[in-house]
Parts: structure tokens; sequence; C-alpha cells
């Protein structure tokens, strides 16, 4: 095996708890955010490029990571947006005949710093109980106090924006320019096989920066608009809560997945919530209140909307849940064409269940 005497790191989070591993490879160094979990068995590649992570240090809990290498066509940016990686057997030897590389060597070119051989069962245990927090993880192991003392100053992810770190400076488009309808699509950390899945359905799509107003989205002439994913609490996104009341004043389709989903209701006066550890997964269970139907769905969020507002909203509805706590899966409004999901139904990692969403978006689109 490769690296016999790697280095010592540490993983210290903001209560003082430290756990123990390597680094990964010859690669040293801090990283600092906010430590959450992904229980998938697969799609880690796809996890570290997926924007909603940005500023999070991921602890995977798949008892091996790498064994498979990466591809280049199995990304949802143009980075790795993790803030750091830990996990339990990192493999340097891959053994997939249509990788690019190892996982190693893309985590290197992204400059990346990872650390395994860490007690990630107790790690998890340990976040389910006290919750996501910030933490730091580190090779400088004999200077506890002083990266204490960074770590006290990294901003909490209650009230933190993140959509401008990730998003598109300028205007793109997406998809084929003769297909049969067109969507602006507003980027707050948007995956690209969202994107993939809007196109195929016959779509060409524009994608904005964050920041952008309504006037920016209509200036395209779509036929419909589509908030994205994306990373930290959705409540400092003010502009994106304007460009949403915007399209639902005037009764545009409009589809948001995720942060999307949670802009839509901010937009109607529904709050939304930081949660314990949030849900992060492909196998998360969601029922279809309106066909009664199970879903087994793919989640990344750690903030989620406020159940008992949206009840309480007279033209909201609530079309899905999770089963596991209750929590609000999605959104409809009862006068306008407008709905929204808090989970992934382009997967990328995780089944494809929820597909038929992206199927309703075009069937609104037709029917506006």
């Amino acid at each position: 095996m490769k690296y016999q005497k790697r280095q010592k790191a540490i993983i210290l989070l903001a209560d003082g708890t430290i756990f123990y591993g390597k680094a990964v490879g010859n690669k040293q160094g801090t990283a600092f955010g906010e430590v959450c979990f992904n229980t998938g068995m697969t799609g880690y590649q796809e996890i570290f490029t997926d924007p909603s992570y940005f500023g999070q240090l991921m602890v995977t809990t798949n008892a091996h990571i790498g064994n498979y290498g990466t591809n280049s066509d199995e990304i949802e940016s143009d980075s790795v947006k993790i803030a750091g990686l830990i996990c339990k057997n990192f493999s340097y030897d891959y053994s997939r005949d249509d990788a690019d590389k190892s996982l190693e060597d893309f985590l290197n070119e992204n400059n990346l710093l990872a650390i395994s051989d860490v007690d990630t069962r107790a790690l998890v245990s340990y976040i389910r109980d006290n919750g996501a927090m910030n933490a730091v993880i580190s090779t400088d192991v004999d200077n506890i106090e002083d990266l204490k003392k960074q770590l006290s100053e990294v901003p909490n992810m209650e009230g933190l924006e993140l959509a401008s770190k990730v998003s598109t400076k300028e205007p793109y488009f997406f998809g084929d320019e003769n297909a049969t309808y067109k969507v602006s699509a507003l980027d707050i950390g948007i995956k690209k096989n969202i994107l993939r899945n809007i196109a195929k359905r016959d779509v060409y799509i524009k994608v904005f920066p964050y920041n952008s107003t309504f006037s920016d989205l209509e200036s395209f002439n779509p036929d419909g608009y589509f908030l994205s994913n994306g990373p930290g609490d959705p409540e400092p996104l003010v502009d994106a809560q304007n460009v949403a009341k915007e399209i639902i004043k005037r009764d545009l389709p409009l589809f948001g997945i995720c942060l999307g989903h949670q802009v839509i209701a901010l937009a109607n006066g529904v709050s939304t919530y930081k949660m314990h550890n949030g849900h992060r997964g492909i196998n998360h269970p969601v029922k279809n209140i309106k066909t009664g139907k199970g879903e087994i769905t793919s989640q990344n969020h750690g903030f989620a909307v406020k159940r008992e507002e949206a009840e309480a909203h007279t033209d909201l509805e609530i079309t899905h849940v999770h089963l596991n706590d209750n929590t609000v899966a999605g959104l409809a409004m009862k006068s306008k064409n407008c709905f929204s999901v808090q989970y992934h139904p382009e997967a990328s990692p995780g089944p494809h269940d929820s597909e038929y969403l992206f199927d309703q978006f075009i069937e609104n689109i037709k029917n506006k």
C-alpha cells in the first residue's frame, strides 16, 4: 500500500471534541467548515462537486471511498465544492474501466485536504446526537489551542449566504437552442444533472447569476422559470426571494428544488429553520400526499421549511412529506402555477423515483 508513513491528522469539533485519523497521501494542511455526513454507498464524486455542499466538511459513511476512481463526465460543477473529506478507508487504487484517474489525483488537482482512518461510525453517531457544527480538520496536530481559536472565528452556517460563492458570474445557455420550450434558471448553486434533466425534455435553458432580477430572467422570454438547489441559509437570499415573488405574482410556471424550494416558501411568508443534522443521502423515504405513493429520494439539505406555517398558509399545500421525521418535502400553491420539492429528483447519485417532477414542470408549462 502507498504512503505507509502517513501524517497524523485530527478532527476538532466546535464543542472541543477531537477525533483522530491520518492524512490522505502526502497532503498537509488545515480546512474549516460545517461537519456533516452523507449515507450514500456510491456517488462520492458527484457529492464532492455538488455546489450545495460548499463550506462543509464531508463525512462519508460508506467504509470505502475511492475504490472506483473518478470520471470527468460525473461532476456536478466545475470543481470540488466540499471544504474537506473525512472517511474510514481511502482507496488509492481503483478498479473501473471507464475511470479517468484515481480519487487521490482528483482531490489533489482540486487542492482538497482529506483524512482517513477515522472512526466514522463514532463521528456520525456524535453528529446525530449533538447536531451538525463547525469543525476543523488538520495535520497540525500539535497546535490544538491555536486551531480552537481559529475555529471560533469561523461563521456558523445559520444566517450564512453562500450562493454568491458558487453561482455563475455570467449568464450561459444549456441545451438545444431549437428546443420547443425555453426556461430561465436562477443559479443559486445549480447541479449539472438538473440542467440535463430539464434540457432532455425539449427545453433550452438560460442560466442566470444568483443576484439577477426578474427583469433579467424575463428578458429571455421563457416559457417557465426554475430556482435551483444551493448551499447555505435561504433567508439572506433576498434577491432570489424577490424574483420568486414576481414570478408568482404573474402566475408564471415556477419549479424549485432544495434551496429553491426554501426560497419559494420564504417568498410566501413561510419561515425556514436550521435542522439538527440535516438530510444527506440517497435512500430517504418520501410520501407523495396526492398519490399516496412512496419515493426513495436523494437529499442534501441542512435547512427546512416550518411545517406548521406551511399548514396554516391559505394558498400553500404540502404535497410531499419526509417519512422519517414528517418534515415538509414538497409544496404547491393552490392558486398559482408554482411547486417545489426539498429533495433532488435529478438524483446523481441516487434513485430515479422522482424524475416525474421534471415532467410535471413541463406539463405546467404546456398548460399555462
